[in-house]
């Protein structure tokens, strides 16, 4: 194991092997990659572990710079483990390179075994190496919360707390109703970007026209259509994100045509090159005994506000979406076009099993404590309430203080508060 100092912190790096399967112990393997973080002064003591689940699906844990925020109120109490999930970063990535040279079927069985269930257990047989037997500390953040409401399901006994920041997940909800919720969500924050930067009206609409003028395509050679351009619309449900978006309309243009700048500065945005399994399994990670079926495509025509050509044929403005996942992507984005097939066959996947264990919540003995969100427009408040009553002496924040990524930008006071509510201090 390497190990290394970063401002206020000692980082050691370890890896991991489980099974790719873990119904096939004796099968396949795959490596996982984890990052042991512990302050200098706590070095060589014996605090108890926190385990990190980061958002997604699909995304490596944070890489620390040693610049605060809430892993240093972690580090008070913890040592810390950032693991980098299957499949993502340095766990054997599920990428087209990796997949290559296997058929669509293959390859849709493979990502098959990347979602919540599957990190679960990877958790539990990798816990006994790290702490030496007990439980440890969890923190899940957006899909990490998601993960921990599985892990309160089916390994209880592994969690000694569970901290859940923006990820209460519906127990019985079908992406359907997740888009159901989430759609409206995303009109009420374009309608508040709008009417703080007014004149991004005009200058998304010009935008929008450019686009289905002509074909444009971004440097990777992705297609930038309307509909991708409207995607830019996810920045708005973090801290910052309006002004983000704000910024990035504010000079599109050169020589009357969409400059390079903005075109590589949009490429950043809504290339899956850095995070193609959030793609493939996003909707899957709602997948409970049904297909999911293509739901955010299906699900937007209920909503003809998102309508971008009837915007442009009329006055209204151009509506940005969310955190939604088109079929259309796999056409566009180089990166996932080798995957288009095996993307289809996980689409029409109809029998998921299960994620959670409602009995098992019900009967929760694991301190609990989650932050949600009400402005939150990834993880609709209307289920992660349901949720929070569901699981057995779990203590729930809603505030409207923080947008989704509350835990990121709060510099530790929202770990703080979860830390004391579930510990009994507030």
């Amino acid at each position: 194991m390497a190990s290394f100092r970063q401002p206020g912190m000692i980082i050691t790096d370890r890896s991991f092997t489980v099974p790719l399967d873990h119904a096939q112990p004796g099968g396949a393997a795959i490596e996982l990659f984890a990052r042991e973080v512990v302050a200098p002064d706590h070095q060589s003591g014996s605090l108890p572990w926190l385990l990190f689940l980061q958002g997604g699906p699909g995304f490596g844990a944070p890489r620390p710079a040693g610049d605060g925020g809430w892993l240093e109120r972690a580090l008070k109490d913890y040592r810390v483990l950032l693991l980098d999930q299957r499949g993502t970063a340095r766990s054997s990535p599920a990428n087209r390179r990796t997949l290559d040279g296997l058929t669509p079927q293959q390859q849709a069985e493979y990502l098959a075994l990347f979602r919540a269930d599957s990190i679960v257990a990877d958790a539990e047989l990798i816990r006994p190496q790290v702490t030496g037997g007990g439980p440890w500390s969890v923190l899940g953040q957006s899909f990490g919360g998601f993960c921990t409401t599985t892990y309160l399901s089916f390994a209880p006994q592994g969690v000694r707390e569970a901290l859940l920041t923006g990820g209460l997940p519906g127990l019985n909800t079908h992406a359907d109703d997740v888009y159901r919720q989430t759609y409206p969500k995303v009109a009420e924050l374009n309608q508040a970007h709008y009417e703080r930067y007014p004149l991004d009206v005009a200058q998304a609409r010009r935008i929008a026209a450019a686009l289905a003028g002509q074909e444009t395509r971004l440097p990777s050679g992705a297609r930038f259509t309307v509909e991708a351009f409207q995607t830019l619309g996810q920045l708005l449900g973090g801290a910052d994100g309006s002004a983000e978006l704000h910024y990035l309309l504010e000079n599109p243009f050169a020589g009357g045509v969409l400059s390079d700048d903005f075109l590589y500065r949009v490429q950043d945005r809504l290339s899956f090159a850095s995070g193609p399994l959030y793609a493939l399994v996003h909707e899957a990670c709602y997948g409970q005994g049904r297909a999911t079926a293509w739901s955010a495509q299906r699900i937007r025509a209920e909503f003809p506000a998102f309508d971008a050509a009837a915007a442009l044929d009329g006055d209204a403005p151009v509506l940005f979406t969310g955190e939604m996942i088109y079929p259309w992507m796999f056409e566009h984005d180089p990166v996932l076009q080798p995957l288009r097939e095996a993307a289809e066959l996980l689409a029409a996947k109809d029998d998921w099993p299960r994620l959670y264990d409602e009995d098992r919540l019900a009967a929760n003995e694991v301190p609990a404590a989650a932050a949600v969100y009400y402005d939150d427009m990834y993880v609709p408040l209307a289920f992660s309430a349901q949720t929070a009553a569901t699981i057995r002496g779990l203590r729930k924040w809603v505030t409207n203080e923080y947008q989704h990524d509350g835990l990121r930008v709060s510099s530790g006071q929202v770990l703080d508060r979860l830390l004391g509510m579930v510990r009994g201090n507030l």
